[in-house]
């Protein structure tokens, strides 16, 4: 274990009870966070206007028969 997570963890073991799922929550918000800052711009929504153009790229693409099975699509994101 690093020094850094031996802190943390000597941390966590200092604090209340009640203060548990609140440092859970913020791990979790750190941790997704993160994995946004790495997701690809594809994937991505930054506002209602992008949100509206990538439906409406799917919708566009689901007319014009270019569809992925699901197993294609779930082997698409585990190599995301």
């Amino acid at each position: 274990m690093s020094i850094e997570k031996q802190k943390l963890y000597n941390e966590i073991e200092t604090l209340p009870e009640e203060l548990a799922n609140q440092v859970i929550n913020f791990i979790e918000y750190l941790k997704l966070s993160y994995i946004d800052a790495e997701a690809p711009e594809s994937i991505t929504i930054k506002s209602k206007k992008d949100l509206k153009a990538k439906l409406q790229k799917g919708l566009d693409d689901i007319n014009a028969n270019k569809v992925y099975s699901l197993e294609e699509t779930f082997a698409k994101i585990d190599n995301i």
